[in-house]
């Protein structure tokens, strides 16, 4: 909190009254600021729109080959590196692009544009429906079993179903996740940066960061942003009446253990179909990013330059993680500690805390400290620090979430033991927290790592150009086009994103105490 508060500090420092009517005076700003808000209610309403019945048929069909692999890209798609994503969309929805030769090959005119507003709304559906597609199914997975068994027992058909069940359960829901999706799509910057195609397609957060990087206008630059966290605020606000922040994180493993549905099999095909549909709209840009690095991955692999961005990103990424963790259990252990205590709202308020982020977006809390601390931005290690410190409070509230679950599930009889004893410390956590925080803690470290590996944003703002990271790299190998180095270096992101995934969920395989999965209730045994 103290960091996004010397966040605001920087922005208000350079405010200057008379940065505000100059804003609506501009034809081009009021341009910018509708059409922030127009693409990003369009790309969430598209992305709710295809999220729900996925969701459902995600939901009726709990046992087919291949719902592992589509529930994994559902995944993905939160910490997918942006830059890479793109360059698959290009790939495969580009002039030259797979898409295009398909409709050649068909005899119909291929006059697709991948560039400006239809290209933006594409990446955000691809990066956001999948990711409110599951957020949807964990809130019907919530549903008691008890419900869907008297369903079943009424011959409840899929429409009444929708109605008695699923919708109440998804109404409570789609007001915060609707803020979340708009809030991802108003402040995404490496999409509309690629995909824009002009200044007709220009966004916000683009504009910040042109008045930082291009104009030097600072004043500018606080007075965009102020408005952008005005706008994401004032939506958050009016959702979280209904919704909890924590209710919209992807967290935790859905379960395939449920009560029959009877309205599965007359769906079947239909779900099927549906499912197969997606996960090729899924799966499509990352063939797609194998395909075209492949060839050239040797050559771009005996490149200094690569291996030195490699370095610079992990080291950035390792120690976000690192520290986006060390956060994550402080805000948590301080509001468990405050909630044994009785002091409710002051433990409500620090877990509020670490969902700031949600709210605050990355370009504009990065904005805040760059005017705060640009006397002493002097050199590259400064400044990657700064990018590392923002990249950990970014992942903040999805490692709360990942944790939130093994932290509610201790023992207040053990704890009690532990303070009789005086065991406290490293011992504490070594033996007592551990053992049932091992796998949410590797989970939790591989979300916030491969969301710092694949920021582009605040390393756009804080980065230097002869020194980058593996996105910033890219970016620059497509600005160039050096289309065959860039399609190597977006494989080996991507290879290391799946490799970082990979082994930390081989590492959290072992046995845990806790499973991310809805307890079966227990009954009571009757007293002779």
């Amino acid at each position: 909190m103290i960091i996004v508060a010397a966040g605001f500090g920087g922005l208000l420092t350079e405010w200057q009254w008379q940065a505000v009517p100059a804003l609506w005076q501009s034809a081009y700003l009021r341009q910018v600021i509708w059409f922030s808000i127009y693409q990003a209610a369009v790309s969430t309403a598209l992305s709710l729109t295809l999220a729900i019945p996925v969701a459902r048929a995600l939901h009726r069909q709990s046992r087919f080959r291949g719902r592992g692999l589509l529930l994994r890209l559902t995944e993905l798609s939160l910490v997918l590196p942006t830059i890479v994503a793109v360059f698959g969309l290009v790939a495969v929805y580009g002039r030259s692009g797979w898409f295009n030769a398909l409709l050649e090959t068909l005899g119909l005119p291929a006059s697709w544009n991948l560039y400006g507003l239809q290209g933006i709304l594409l990446a955000h559906v691809f990066f956001n429906a999948p990711l409110a597609a599951r957020i949807m199914l964990q809130s019907m997975e919530r549903i008691p079993a008890n419900q869907w068994r008297l369903a079943a027992q009424l011959g409840l058909g899929s429409s009444a179903i929708w109605r008695a069940l699923e919708w109440p359960a998804l109404r409570r829901l789609l007001p915060g996740l609707a803020a979340f999706v708009f809030t991802l799509c108003f402040t995404s910057f490496a999409i509309v940066m690629t995909l824009g195609g002009g200044p007709k397609s220009t966004t916000v957060e683009v504009a910040i960061y042109q008045a930082l990087r291009y104009e030097f206008d600072f004043s500018q630059a606080a007075v965009l942003a102020v408005v952008q966290l005005l706008i994401c605020g004032s939506l958050w606000a009016l959702a979280s009446r209904q919704a909890s922040a924590g209710s919209l994180m992807p967290g935790g493993t859905v379960s395939s253990d449920q009560w029959p549905r009877r309205d599965a099999m007359p769906a079947h095909r239909r779900d099927r179909l549906l499912l197969l549909v997606f996960t090729v709209f899924l799966l499509l840009p990352l063939v797609a990013v194998a395909v075209r690095g492949f060839p050239g991955l040797y050559g771009e692999l005996t490149h200094t330059r690569l291996w030195t961005s490699l370095g610079r990103s992990l080291i950035v990424a390792v120690t976000a993680a690192s520290l986006s963790i060390g956060f994550g259990l402080a805000i948590l252990g301080a509001s468990q500690s405050d909630t044994r205590s009785g002091r409710k709202w002051q433990s409500g308020f620090i877990e509020a805390s670490g969902h700031l982020t949600l709210v605050v977006p990355a370009l504009v809390l990065g904005t805040g400290l760059f005017v705060l601390l640009r006397p002493q931005l002097g050199n590259v290690s400064q400044g990657l620090a700064l990018v590392t410190l923002i990249n950990a409070l970014m992942a903040l509230p999805f490692v709360i979430q990942v944790l939130r679950g093994p932290f509610k599930a201790f023992d207040p009889r053990s704890l009690r033991l532990a303070d009789q004893f005086n065991v406290r410390g490293w011992y504490r956590f070594r033996l007592l927290l551990l053992p049932l925080l091992k796998r949410p803690l590797l989970l939790g470290f591989a979300y916030a790592a491969g969301l710092s590996l694949g920021d582009f944003s605040v390393i756009a703002l804080f980065g230097s150009p002869s020194s980058p990271t593996l996105p910033l790299l890219l970016y620059q190998q497509l600005s160039a086009y050096q289309l065959d180095d860039a399609a190597g270096t977006a494989l080996v992101m991507l290879v290391l994103l799946f490799g970082i995934f990979f082994v930390l969920h081989r590492l959290g395989d072992g046995r845990s105490r806790y499973r991310q999965e809805t307890p079966v209730p227990v009954r009571k045994q009757a007293h002779a």
